[in-house]
């Protein structure tokens, strides 16, 4: 896992839900190549064609409320977000990021700190975004445990992994 991200920020804001992440009506795709066309097509038809390998998105509160479906968080791994600075999280969606091993960070205020396009600088572990600008701020610290999470990729290879060294 890289722990030093730089991107372009997607600002979006508050109550982005599962269905404009990825829309209910492109569930019937499986395979992770299809799935990536629709990424934030519920809000942006356009993010696929402009976003690019560890741009960050920017959300306001309560980022991936609705279903409980992974799909939201598999389209954004999938077009190469390198993370997600939100200033809150639905649970279950936060879970299942982090799960899969798509970094979430939680900044209070951060859509009126970050702008649409603004290139960002992340350090992970330590939970500082830079801006171009040389302006700094603190997101939430994770915690070891999910820093482990995603370090490993996600929560199903940090088990094979731990499993392995018990054998």
């Amino acid at each position: 896992m890289k722990t030093h991200l730089e991107g372009r920020a997607f600002v979006f804001g508050n109550n982005i839900d599962t269905d404009q992440i990825y829309p209910g009506r492109f569930v019937e795709y499986t395979n992770v190549d299809d799935v990536a066309k629709y990424a934030m097509y519920g809000v942006d038809p356009t993010f696929v064609q402009n976003v690019k390998q560890d741009d960050i998105i920017i959300a306001g509160k309560n980022f991936g409320c609705g279903s409980s479906r992974e799909h939201a968080a598999i389209t954004l791994k999938a077009v190469g977000i390198g993370a997600i600075i939100a200033e809150s999280y639905a649970r279950i969606f936060y879970r299942n990021a982090i799960n899969l091993g798509l970094p979430l960070l939680v900044c209070p205020h951060i859509t009126s700190l970050i702008h649409a396009g603004e290139r960002v600088s992340l350090d992970l572990k330590h939970g500082v975004i830079s801006t171009e600008q040389g302006i700094m701020h603190e997101t939430e610290p994770l915690s070891e445990y999910v820093l482990t999470i995603l370090e490993n990729g996600g929560i199903k290879p940090m088990i094979k992994r731990e499993i392995l060294t018990l054998q």
